[in-house]
């Protein structure tokens, strides 16, 4: 093993040993150890709420144990593999000598995203996310593009093997979606997503103009934490307005022949959230509450950021319009607030979005040391 790579990963172990540090490993073992525990106990599904909540924990806590334990064991192993492959003559010894290379790159990505991990120290960054996405200026390529900013995320969430609960989608007449909005569950996940938040713009030869000109669009994402009892985000029934409708699909087209859709406005906001994916009414209105009670605990922690910011005297550090996606005259992803650039865009559109997030996290964490 030669000097540069023995450097880099006394280098890689080292951030690999703060991470763990940040992380606090013994305690995330105790954690597991606390919540295997009451998962055991016998009378724990009497209280079905609870342990729902008891043993997503124990899943979670579980998965990122496994996570930076299974990366500090592959850091571990690495120099054997150097070491076999320098034992091992000819084209066998180059071939094992490769699959150590790769291996090293692999671990480098995968400990540069967990320190990114590290950087989430919000509130509620622990958290799911409630992702929402609209079709803004832009007609018809507009609820194209908003379509495909939702298929970019549910590819990413699958890339991740993090399980998505899509509450509402409402389509538009002619192509695409006029908005959407589902869940997405993972540890961090709201602390990872909010930064995809603002206006995403996408420039390209319109499919659906008969002349072949170039169109500019625009879709909307909005990314709140899912509410959690400790909350106390209640909502008065009076303060509600209730409307059933019968669900649909593309182009209109009805999917189900009673109304069970449900549309809530909560009426000194203006919030509106609807959900029609379920089965029944009271399961739709169930949902949309959920959806609604995320919305007002997101719109309180932009409330306190803002009071936080005129107290020290800044503006909010947010750009409404962050990030395109030109895929004519040239082929081209770029993040207006990081720079961070990608020349791949049907690669970005389809998941590979975990650099622009990783930019976007350590963006922001100077951008909150600066205020």
């Amino acid at each position: 093993m030669n000097l540069d790579v023995s450097a880099e990963l006394k280098n890689l172990s080292g951030t690999l040993d703060g991470i763990e540090a940040v992380l606090d490993i013994a305690k995330l073992r105790a954690d597991v150890e606390e919540l295997s525990e009451q998962a055991g106990a016998p009378d724990l599904w009497n209280d079905q709420e609870n342990a729902q909540a008891v043993t997503s924990r124990l899943s979670r806590a579980q998965a990122q144990l496994r996570h930076i334990t299974g990366i500090r064991r592959r850091l571990d192993d690495l120099p054997v593999l150097y070491e076999l492959a320098e034992e091992t003559d000819g084209a066998e010894g180059e071939s094992a000598l490769a699959d150590a290379d790769a291996e090293r790159e692999s671990l480098r990505k995968d400990i540069e995203s967990l320190e990114v991990r590290t950087l989430l120290s919000g509130e509620y960054d622990p958290r799911d996310a409630l992702v929402t996405i609209r079709s803004e200026a832009g007609g018809v390529d507009a609820a194209d593009f908003a379509e495909m900013l939702m298929r970019m995320y549910l590819r990413w969430a699958e890339r991740h093997e993090y399980p998505v609960d899509v509450y509402d989608t409402s389509h538009a007449e002619e192509a695409g979606i006029k908005s959407a909005t589902f869940a997405v569950h993972a540890p961090f996940a709201y602390g990872t997503l909010s930064v995809e938040q603002g206006t995403h713009r996408l420039v390209r030869i319109s499919p659906f103009d008969n002349q072949g000109r170039r169109q500019t669009s625009f879709a909307g994402v909005e990314v709140a934490p899912v509410v959690e009892k400790s909350d106390h985000v209640e909502i008065d029934e009076k303060e509600l307005r209730v409307d059933v409708y019968r669900s649909s699909g593309p182009g209109g087209q009805g999917v189900n022949t009673t109304d069970s859709a449900v549309r809530l406005t909560h009426l000194p906001t203006g919030i509106v959230v609807s959900c029609q994916n379920e089965r029944s009414q009271l399961q739709n209105k169930a949902s949309a509450m959920l959806v609604l009670q995320a919305k007002l605990l997101e719109r309180r922690r932009q409330e306190e950021q803002a009071k936080m910011d005129a107290l020290k005297d800044t503006g909010s550090s947010w750009g409404n319009q962050m990030r395109s996606y030109v895929l004519h005259p040239y082929q081209m992803v770029k993040d207006l607030r990081t720079e961070f650039e990608v020349g791949n865009p049907s690669a970005v559109l389809d998941g590979e979005i975990d650099g622009f997030i990783e930019a976007g996290i350590r963006w922001r964490r100077q951008q909150d040391a600066a205020r």
